[in-house]
Order: structure tokens, then sequence, then C-alpha cells
């Protein structure tokens, strides 16, 4: 991501990005020591991102957003707004009602956490994103104070839904967020 993003040019297009990661802690750059409880053998990496503390692993999507956010007229408020936006849109497709809250960047189920956000902005473009809770182990969580908040709450679609699948998952996703980031080209799904 650091790369692409280096490498970029007024004409480079934007990309998002969908992965699935092995089991690993990663540390924004707000991070502080006492939100990181007891790893394990999880792996512990120090990112640029904003934010503090979260989990990844098999069974969550997460979504890189390379977006050229000066070309595109967005500041950093407004593509954590269209990331909120857009898993809220894919949560009520399944019957889910969800929220953002203004205290804590993520989307939520109740006073739980399903989603993540944590960007970084440079030169103007965007990378890191989203993690998605979809079906996935939620025992790691205990591990941290999920985002820096002590005993939070995290949830995960397969608490709602039954089955999700995350193939199902990821078009939808990227439909909301290329309808809200104003792209009206076919984005294909690898």
């Amino acid at each position: 991501m650091r790369e692409f993003t280096a490498q970029r040019d007024d004409n480079s297009p934007d990309e998002l990005w969908l992965v699935e990661h092995p089991p690993v802690y990663t540390l924004g750059r707000n991070s502080k020591p006492e939100h990181l409880i007891n790893p394990g053998s999880i792996p512990v990496v120090q990112t640029d991102r904003g934010g503090q503390v979260t989990y990844h692993g098999p069974g969550q999507v997460v979504c890189y957003l390379l977006v050229d956010v000066r070309r595109r007229g967005l500041g950093v408020s407004h593509v954590v707004e269209i990331m909120e936006a857009s898993i809220i849109a894919l949560l009520a497709d399944c019957q889910i009602s969800s929220q953002s809250r203004q205290d804590a960047p993520g989307v939520y189920v109740g006073d739980a956490k399903i989603a993540s956000l944590g960007l970084r902005v440079t030169r103007g473009c965007s990378y890191h994103g989203l993690a998605l809770n979809v079906d996935m182990d939620l025992t790691p969580f205990l591990g941290i104070n999920p985002c820096g908040y002590q005993g939070m709450a995290v949830t995960q679609l397969a608490a709602w839904v039954e089955k999700p699948a995350i193939a199902q998952i990821q078009p939808t996703l990227i439909e909301h967020l290329s309808r809200r980031l104003g792209y009206n080209t076919a984005i294909q799904v690898f």
C-alpha cells in the first residue's frame, strides 16, 4: 500500500483492495502499550494507520482504500463517513440494524463493534481502510482493548446471519463503497 501510494501520480487510478489476513494484532499510530493486554502467540505489527490496536484474522473482510482523496475533493472525515455508511448499508441489506458513533469510529450493532476503521493520508492519497468481522474466532479480541476501549464488546455478521460467506460479502461491500466514492466503472473482485 505504501509503495503503491508513494508511486502514484495525478493520473493513477484509485484501487480498493480486499484481503483476509492471518492472525495479527496491528497497532495504529495512536496506540498505547496498555491496550495490548495479552497477545499470546499472535504477532504484533506496528502500522502507520490512524487509530489504536485491533485484531485481523481469517473470517474478516479487510478493504484497503487506495484513493486520491484530494482529486475526489474528500477529507479524512468524509472517507470515514463513506466507509461507515457503506458498512451500515451492507448490514441493512442483511436486515441488521447498525450505527456509527462520534466518540469511537467504526460500526456497531447495539454496543458491540462489528467493523473497525483506520486510515492514513499522505500526499492527498489514502491507504489502509476497514475491517468487517464476518465469521471468525473473536477470542483474540480478548487480548486487547479493541480500538483503545477497555471492555468493548465485539460482534460479527455470523451472530446475526446464518453462515455468512466472505465471497458474497466482498462484492456487496465494494458496490456500496464504489457508489459512495462516486465511481461509475465496473469493479472486479478477485
